[in-house]
């Protein structure tokens, strides 16, 4: 029989990788102006609707403008902190889903390990079974 297991992704900080990580906070970032850019275009255009009041209206897309907000806040942290990070440092990207053998007789703990992939400039350069 299968399982699936959570197995972290880390990866090891190298100049190329922090660029591409560093471009796709710039991304996200660029990403969520253009969304509240459009909120605040869709508030104006249902203000002149008249469909409900201005008041909840302007509540309903201010909480949707802020949302967006904490998410670039929480993007311009990470920034700061790739920027401090030392070439060669291990951080954690995800974790992904990875199918396990388990037979009878099979010993739990060790099914059960916790495992890490570890990835440098996208090639798998080990992976780390522990406890």
């Amino acid at each position: 029989m299968q399982i699936i297991k959570k197995v972290q992704v880390k990866q090891i900080i190298t100049e190329k990788s922090k660029a591409k990580l560093r471009n796709n906070f710039y991304d996200q970032k660029m990403r969520l102006e253009q969304e509240c850019q459009q909120l605040k275009f869709e508030q104006r255009k249902q203000e002149n609707k008249h469909t409900m009041s201005k008041q909840e209206l302007s509540q309903r897309f201010q909480k949707e403008i802020e949302k967006r907000q904490e998410k670039m806040e929480s993007v311009d942290f990470k920034s700061e902190q790739l920027a401090i990070l030392e070439m060669g440092s291990e951080i954690t990207e995800k974790e992904v889903d990875a199918l396990v053998e388990v037979d009878v007789g099979s010993h739990w703990d060790d099914v059960m390990k916790a495992a890490v992939i570890v990835i440098e400039d996208d090639v798998v350069v080990r992976i780390e079974n522990s406890r």
